[in-house]
């Protein structure tokens, strides 16, 4: 189904609601909708295929005196992404929910209702997800009203009320702090015996604040220096996914050898995540031979994101306009040889793991969720294609320069963890593989294009990276002080993490920390809104000068 064909479609179905469309690159389609049918609209978007993405809300009141909502779907297979935008007066911010329907769209509108006070009617779990427990009722941190530092009174003796417990469950308790868990999240898991019956959520208490941040204090061309510290592993994902939703938003086309560079860039991460988190997955079922050698090996890859960035990790090298460094054929020869080695150490661990019969005791059966509820909580990434669903940003929306690249998507019907292991395995190969073809391919030419005019104020962006862990969502609308009116990031963890009540539903309770394991569970990508000052309580503006001191003292 084209965009024609889409939005023709919704013409026919909705009639008049549907208020007008906009395409700001191809590939791309916002719909304008009236608020009374979203509902039914974004029905009609996944019962045709669509995959829901994420939603996106916004204060718009000193422009339109209007809440706005996006929710966005990809049609993967006819390589498109369509925005449902709607609105609602500042007087009354409510919206019908969609999460009856599409169950992944949850905490997007829990989100929402925290942070910018809209409501949400017909939600079946309408219970706080990003503000404290003690936060007072009637603060909404992401409204333009609410300061970024603002340090409301703390209530005591006020706790995150827990889901029911099935009938005949105990609750165990899995942090916040954990020693299965890397940072700080709250599993209340309900078990009979050893099996799971059930499991509660409760995160997003490592708030930074970087969507609030970058829409109130910092500069187009400082966001991507904030992006790609979004996840201690995901720099170049993040800043390459912010930089294309600007780019596209301007109508900035880079040059194609600094497409090929990011190329280079994404796929090093690729190589060092799936090796660290099979080295993780290897500790996690007490198998520490597979992390030793895991890590040993992804050293390499650190080597060689020292060489091209300065950095054992890919930061500082994205800009908007393309990347900082270029690829030197001395720089290029050295890659090569040390892919050589890499892809030798990778094809023989891969046989040492593969045939494993102590990883396939505890992996093989272990967090089985069927296809179709894979599709239903729109998972993503090996965690999707470990359980059948063949999806791929790389291939499915190509950017940079993977339209002139060729590779396979692994994709295996196991439908538990262990599909998930041999898909990254094998991803393993096919980033050498895109690597190798990526400099072989790359064009002579600039790697930065300078945008000489300020960034026209109100156009929107967004773009779509395969992460690591999956699909990235970067969406952006430009704004008239030299920085973004709205900036909203969604990881793949935030869908996967989603679905983490299904995959351990009726496992026993010793298979918890690999299940969770599985999804490479990144907390602090998931965890980027409220910004709380809790030292001053004052707003301040820190200098270049002082934040270049103070990043040397504490490096």
């Amino acid at each position: 189904m084209s965009t024609n064909r889409i939005i023709s479609s919704l013409r026919a179905e909705f009639g008049e609601a549907v208020r007008g469309s906009s395409s700001p690159a191809a590939g791309r389609l916002l719909v304008d909708l009236d608020r009374s049918r979203l509902r039914e609209a974004a029905r009609f978007l996944i019962n045709r295929g669509g995959r829901y993405q994420v939603g996106v809300g916004a204060d718009e009141r000193d422009r339109t005196q209007t809440f706005g909502l996006i929710h966005f779907f990809a049609f993967d297979r006819e390589r498109f992404s369509i925005g449902l935008r709607t609105a609602a007066p500042a007087s009354d911010p409510t919206f019908d929910s969609i999460t009856p329907d599409i169950p992944s769209a949850g905490w997007t509108e829990r989100e929402f209702r925290d942070l910018l006070g809209m409501r949400f009617p017909g939600h079946p779990k309408p219970k706080k997800l990003i503000t404290a427990d003690d936060w007072p009722d009637g603060i909404y941190p992401l409204r333009k009203d609410v300061p970024y530092n603002l340090v409301p009174p703390s209530t005591a003796d006020v706790a995150y009320q827990l889901d029911e417990a099935p009938p005949g469950t105990t609750i165990v308790p899995v942090g916040p702090f954990h020693a299965t868990l890397h940072e700080p999240a709250h599993f209340a898991v309900y078990v009979d015996g050893e099996t799971i019956k059930h499991c509660d959520y409760r995160g997003f208490m490592a708030h930074r604040g970087i969507e609030k941040l970058c829409q109130t204090q910092v500069s187009y061309n400082e966001v991507p220096f904030i992006a790609e510290r979004i996840c201690g592993i995901c720099g170049s994902v993040h800043s390459v996914a912010y930089c294309q939703a600007v780019e596209m938003a301007a109508g900035l086309s880079i040059s194609r050898r600094a497409e090929f560079i990011r190329v280079v860039c994404l796929e090093l991460e690729r190589l060092h995540s799936h090796l660290l988190l099979i080295g993780v997955a290897g500790h996690l079922i007490g198998f520490d031979t597979v992390f030793m050698h895991a890590w040993r090996i992804r050293e390499q890859v650190m080597w060689l994101s020292e060489k091209m960035t300065g950095n054992r990790k890919t930061y500082g090298m994205v800009v908007i306009g393309g990347v900082r460094r270029d690829i030197t054929p001395e720089m290029k020869d050295e890659i090569f040889a040390v892919l050589k080695n890499l892809e030798a150490e990778i094809a023989s661990f891969h046989k040492a793991v593969a045939g494993d019969s102590s990883i396939h005791g505890r992996t093989k059966g272990v967090g089985k969720v069927p296809t179709e509820e894979v599709v239903l909580w729109s998972l993503l990434g090996p965690v999707a294609r470990g359980r059948g669903v063949d999806i791929d940003a790389r291939r499915d929306f190509p950017y940079a320069a993977y339209d002139e690249i060729a590779f396979d998507v692994p994709v295996t019907t196991d439908g538990d963890v262990w599909g998930t292991i041999v898909v990254r395995l094998l991803e393993l190969f096919e980033s050498i593989k895109i690597i190798r073809q990526a400099l072989d391919k790359m064009p002579s030419g600039p790697v930065l294009t300078e945008y000489g005019e300020a960034l026209p104020a109100f156009r929107t962006g967004w773009s779509i990276v395969e992460a690591p862990r999956g699909e990235s969502f970067h969406y952006v609308l430009t704004g008239e002080e030299n920085r973004p009116e709205r900036w909203r990031v969604r990881a793949p963890t935030y869908t996967n993490l989603q679905g983490i009540p299904r995959m351990l539903r009726d496992n026993q309770f010793a298979d918890f920390p690999i299940i969770l394991g599985s999804i490479d569970p990144c907390f602090s990508c998931t965890d980027r809104v409220a910004v709380v000052d809790r030292r001053s309580g004052r707003k301040r503006v820190w200098t270049k000068s002082e934040m270049d001191r103070l990043s040397r003292s504490r490096s």
